[in-house]
C-alpha cells in the first residue's frame, strides 16, 4: 500500500513569477495567482503547508472587469462602531488604490487563518510596471 506524500520544509523550492495585469479580467487573474501562491500547481502540494511560490503583479491599475461590476461591485468594511459601515465602489477603489483591488481578490481566494496570512505575504502588487524585485529573477507568467 502506498503512503500519502507530505512535503517537508527542505523539499520546498520557491520560485518567483511576474504577472502583467494589463487588460486581464480581475477574477481570472486572481484565481490563477491564488493557485500559484498556494502551491497547487506543484506535485508536492500539501494542504497544511505553504508550498507555493511568490507572485509579483504589475500594472494593477489597468485591470479589466466584466459586466456592470465597475459601477455595482461594492467593498464593505465595518469598524465595529455604530454607523461604522464603510462602502467603496470598485470604480473608486481602482482610481484611488488599484493594488488593493487585486490584493483583496486574491486574499479572499486563500484559506483564512495563520496559513492564509503567511501565503498572502508572498504577493506583491504594483499599480504601474515598476517594481523593486529585480533580485528575485521572476519568470514571466502568462494568465
Amino acid at each position: 500500500m502506498n503512503k500519502t506524500y507530505s512535503a517537508k520544509k527542505e523539499d520546498i523550492k520557491r520560485q518567483w513569477y511576474i504577472v502583467d495585469a494589463k487588460d486581464k479580467v480581475l477574477g481570472r487573474l486572481a484565481s490563477r495567482v491564488a493557485v500559484i501562491l498556494r502551491g497547487k500547481h506543484k506535485a508536492i502540494f500539501t494542504p497544511h503547508m505553504d508550498t507555493g511560490d511568490g507572485v509579483i503583479v504589475i500594472n494593477a491599475a489597468r485591470i479589466k472587469v466584466t459586466g456592470r461590476k465597475l459601477k455595482q461591485k461594492v467593498y464593505r468594511r465595518y469598524s465595529g462602531y455604530p454607523g461604522g459601515l464603510r462602502e467603496v465602489k470598485l470604480e473608486t477603489m481602482l482610481a484611488k488604490k488599484p493594488a488593493t483591488v487585486i490584493q483583496l481578490a486574491v486574499r479572499r481566494m486563500l484559506p483564512g487563518g495563520p496559513l492564509g496570512r503567511d501565503i498572502i505575504k508572498k504577493l506583491k502588487v504594483y499599480a504601474d510596471d515598476k517594481h523593486p524585485h529585480k533580485a528575485q529573477n521572476a519568470i514571466a507568467l502568462e494568465v
